[in-house]
């Protein structure tokens, strides 16, 4: 899958001082705690929970949410929401901006994540997400219809599943054009009816006098040292998660309309 790169290329990441290396270490050891911590609580949760349940996970999804919502408070970047998810069966579609976006949004809401095969190899991030209930996929119109069927299992079994219509990550101040395959799923018969998709905009604000691209995470850039930036920043900026007025599927003559409209929404959430 093709990523995304900036006419701008990739902004410098500031250098790292002795305070920036202290503040590193200071928010990123019990950041690591608590994520992996917490991943081996709910890893031994899900021993028990998956026998019973299942597909369903009426217990692990909190854990989930409990790390998401502290990991911001040791990072020490500003966290807000606005609007309502939904609470109905349903699924969200979110801009792409960084890898900060999965504590973004599993904070305010149990949702499982739609993400591209690669993400599932990738160490850290990759087995966080297995572990959470990712669903991993592959965009190749040949696998469409497998798609379409795990898409529909996931969502009649109750799951909110969350995806990026874009496809790809950007700089956190754009909103890419939304590619439209993964929208059919949600016109099955037994889901259309009663389905909604709520869409969300996720939006960054850099740290005061900071490159205003400074949490946008895309194309080639390595995870490590942007992670060990944000973790030694002196000032730390905020993310906003806004959750739009949910769209009824039942609405909409076909997926490229429905996905126009959730870009619409998401794209003034962004201002862009």
């Amino acid at each position: 899958m093709s990523t995304w790169e900036s006419e701008d290329g990739y902004p410098t990441l500031p250098k790292l001082g002795a305070m920036g290396i202290v503040r590193a270490i200071l928010r990123g050891f019990p950041l690591a705690l608590l994520v992996f911590g917490c991943l081996a609580l709910l890893l031994l949760l899900r021993l028990i929970e998956r026998p019973i349940f299942g597909l369903r996970r009426p217990w692990t999804p909190y854990i989930t949410q409990f790390v998401c919502r502290n990991a911001f408070r040791l990072l020490g970047i500003r966290f807000s929401v606005s609007g309502m998810p939904i609470k109905d069966r349903g699924a969200v579609v979110a801009n792409h901006s960084s890898w900060l976006d999965i504590f973004a949004l599993n904070a305010p809401q149990q949702v499982y994540f739609v993400s591209k095969a690669e993400v599932a190899n990738w160490p850290g991030i990759g087995w966080l997400a297995r572990a959470t209930g990712t669903l991993f996929i592959r965009r190749d119109r040949r696998e469409a219809r497998a798609h379409k069927t795990m898409f529909e299992d996931r969502l009649l079994a109750g799951h909110q599943l969350l995806f990026f219509p874009e496809g790809t990550s950007s700089d956190s101040l754009r909103v890419l054009p939304f590619k439209t395959t993964l929208f059919e799923a949600f016109f099955d018969p037994r889901l259309r009816e009663e389905m909604l998709i709520q869409p969300v905009t996720v939006h960054y604000t850099a740290p005061k006098g900071a490159e205003p691209r400074f949490y946008g995470w895309w194309g080639d850039m390595d995870f490590g040292p942007h992670l060990l930036s944000t973790l030694a920043a002196a000032r730390q900026g905020r993310v906003e998660v806004v959750y739009h007025p949910p769209l009824k599927v039942l609405d909409f003559a076909n997926r490229k309309a429905l996905a126009r409209a959730a870009e619409d929404q998401i794209r003034a959430g962004l201002g862009r």
